[in-house]
């Protein structure tokens, strides 16, 4: 309690000393809209001076400036769909823009959608609010499994806005139903596996929090989704957010640092930008369900995580991560967050040790190399923990956990113009991110923060993105993994919500060496997906998806296949990827 009253008071105190400077929200994490920016990074030749694509998500103005920035450069040779991608982006960020943006053709009833992104806006010197409806519908056949159709049904609404141009404020909130294919079930079965059975599971949709069954039918889910934030400037330099949502670490389409997989929690962010540095420092509490009845409030845990990114050239970018789990459980009920943590410049490793402390630490390294105006190779590496001896020995010790990525993205490939690929390698020790104490696991409402496989895996996904007329996307993604499973009470380490103590030994070796990736119960899924996004009018779709999944295992009854088809109408959010 004396924790949270003084993360309050922080806050508090943070808002007293607010500058007159404006701030601007943050634009939604969407992998459509931050792989179109990455591509015009990348065409640019140069990193972006107003955000570093390592840090999602980014701020609407920083992303004004951007385009407002690239969109003037003659040598970049853009043709009639980068116009419309330059126009799409200041319409929806027309609050920063320096320049008048349309005004809708016709508005409704001379009070709404004056503006095409804004189904209702206000913008003056008091007040700048922008409110729009959200709609996700989905429907489709499925063949495999117990069942024949799928379902999302989505609707809502998204407010944001500034007060005073010195507060900014945002607000998401969506009541859901979906009827989930096979596939998603056994992902939530998985997840939820050391939970009590009941008709309400603790994660029942991937990215989500508590969901219920829907009508008692456990194919079906009913979750109420939501996301609300404040921002200000501590300083010219330092921009504050406290609130719910999620953030990512990382310039692929997965993330062994920190992900977009897991559902939303509370945080408060601190973001200090200083020429060619940006340093962020994060303080979250998460949900760590555990084993207790759904009824009453579940166990919380925190994390404190620093990250530091350096433009070390124009091309070159380097990032350092250090994170830890930790809690304080204490019998006259005043535990909770660890106030040495608070301190956003120490090591944390340091915190850790000089208190005798067991908590989980981790610490990682990113980095992007832009190059040709065609290519980006990037990559990651998450260190849990390790024992240098035991590195260079080979013997397949269990302390040597880490996970690690590579990838590449090639814009225009073969001169096509857009036409954009990207591949990505990922893979994670046996063990990686779990702990001796299994709610010191590096996860939130029993999801993985990193990598929705946890660990123990390998991984390879190519995506391919083509936009042959201004108003169509085309998304194709291919992926394969394989992994070691556990069976029959065994730990074989993909599941990090488990103690790392109760990992299963090699008989032929001696305790704790022989353990490899992908040991266990050999299994291996193939996902194609390939979508048709038609922007009818701004951020209103029209989708068409079709997606193939080959699980294969070691035990032959969990084989499975499962084609997907849907056609659905999308307004005003993110498609739901399904990459499980």
């Amino acid at each position: 309690m004396f924790s949270q009253r003084l993360l309050g008071l922080i806050f508090f105190m943070f808002a007293v000393i607010t500058s007159s400077q404006a701030q601007s929200v943050f634009v939604p994490l969407n992998a459509d809209y931050y792989d179109l920016l990455d591509r015009y990074e990348i065409k640019y030749g140069r990193l972006s001076k107003t955000f570093h694509t390592g840090i999602k998500p980014y701020t609407r103005r920083d992303i004004a400036q951007f385009i407002e920035t690239i969109a003037q450069d003659t040598s970049l040779h853009t043709d009639a769909i980068d116009q419309f991608n330059f126009n799409y982006f200041k319409n929806d960020n027309w609050e920063w823009v320096s320049e008048e943006t349309e005004s809708s053709k016709k508005s409704l009833w001379k009070y709404f959608y004056k503006k095409p992104s804004d189904a209702y806006s206000v913008h003056n010197e008091d007040i700048d609010i922008h409110i729009n409806p959200v709609m996700n519908v989905q429907i489709g056949s499925v063949s495999g499994g117990n069942q024949s159709f799928y379902s999302l049904n989505t609707r809502g609404i998204e407010i944001r806005g500034m007060i005073n141009s010195k507060i900014g404020f945002y607000t998401y909130m969506t009541d859901n139903i979906s009827r989930i294919p096979d596939y998603i079930k056994g992902y939530a079965d998985y997840i939820n596996q050391n939970t009590p059975t009941t008709a309400t599971q603790i994660a029942g949709m991937p990215g989500e929090g508590l969901t219920k069954y829907f009508k008692k039918d456990p194919l079906t889910t009913d979750f109420f989704s939501a996301r609300a934030y404040l921002t200000f400037q501590a300083t010219k330099n330092i921009g504050i957010q406290f609130g719910h949502d999620k953030n990512i670490i990382g310039n692929g389409f997965r993330s062994m640092i920190l992900s977009d997989n897991a559902a939303p929690y509370l945080f408060l962010k601190l973001t200090t930008q200083i020429g060619a540095f940006q340093y962020q420092n994060l303080f979250a509490e998460l949900i760590n369900p555990g084993r207790i009845s759904p009824d009453q409030t579940f166990p919380k845990k925190y994390m404190a995580m620093h990250h530091l990114s350096i433009n070390v050239t124009p091309k070159l970018n380097i990032g350092l991560t250090e994170s830890v789990i930790f809690k304080r459980d204490s019998t006259n009920g005043v535990g909770g967050f660890e106030l040495n943590y608070l301190n956003p410049v120490i090591f944390y490793r340091f915190v850790e040790s000089f208190q005798g402390s067991g908590d989980n630490a981790l610490v990682g390294l990113d980095f992007k190399y832009n190059f040709a105006k065609k290519f980006s190779l990037y990559g990651q590496f998450m260190l849990d923990e390790f024992i240098i001896k035991e590195i260079f020995a080979n013997t397949g010790s269990w302390t040597n956990k880490y996970g690690a990525q590579l990838g590449l993205k090639y814009i225009d490939v073969l001169g096509i113009k857009h036409l954009d690929y990207l591949g990505e390698y990922n893979v994670a020790r046996p063990y990686t991110y779990s702990h001796s104490y299994t709610g010191l696991s590096y996860s939130h409402y029993n999801q993985a923060l990193a990598h929705p496989l946890g660990a123990n895996f390998y991984e390879w996904t190519h995506t391919l993105r083509a936009q042959p007329v201004p108003k169509l996307q085309l998304v194709s993604r291919l992926i394969f993994a394989s992994y070691g499973d556990d069976s029959n009470g065994t730990n074989w380490g993909r599941n990090i919500l488990l103690d790392y103590n109760s990992r299963s030994r090699w008989v032929l070796y001696k305790d704790d060496e022989g353990n490899t990736l992908g040991q266990g119960v050999a299994s291996q899924h193939l996902t194609f997906d390939i979508r048709a996004s038609y922007q009818f009018k701004h951020n209103f779709f029209v989708d068409l998806h079709y997606l193939h999944r080959d699980f294969k295992s070691q035990q032959s009854n969990l084989n499975n296949v499962t084609n997907l088809l849907s056609i659905g109408l999308r307004w005003n959010t993110a498609d739901r990827g399904q990459y499980y």
